[in-house]
């Protein structure tokens, strides 16, 4: 069975709300399949512009109240250096820490996700 070779053209694709995702055409048997390019650490490029818009989001909000990312760690009973990460979006936060930080913030769930 031969199969064809990989198109090596990166086209961009608009996921979310003007976000370009890079990702690769294969043409394989009269069939397009899209595949998203991952970075070089396995990580996918949409969930990292997730991560950052709402790690920008809780550095607004935090700044906003006028409190260090040292306080909103303490508050939310979260270590300022995570705090640190998930306002840069390095970490992956999970549902109970945006639980947490909504609480510490004093704002709803769906404040926090108003991108």
């Amino acid at each position: 069975m031969n199969l064809p070779p990989i198109c090596n053209a990166i086209i961009y694709t608009n996921i979310f709300q003007m976000s370009l995702i890079p990702c690769r055409l294969i043409d394989y048997r009269n069939s397009i399949i899209r595949v998203n390019i991952r970075q070089s650490d396995g990580s996918d490029l949409v969930s990292d512009n997730i991560r950052i818009k709402f790690g920008k989001r809780v550095r607004k909000l935090r700044e906003a109240q006028g409190i260090s990312q040292e306080e909103l760690g303490f508050i939310s009973d979260l270590h300022r250096t995570y705090i640190s990460e998930v306002e840069r979006g390095i970490r992956n936060i999970s549902l109970d820490n945006i639980f947490k930080l909504a609480k510490a913030l004093d704002i709803t769930l769906k404040d926090l996700f108003d991108f």
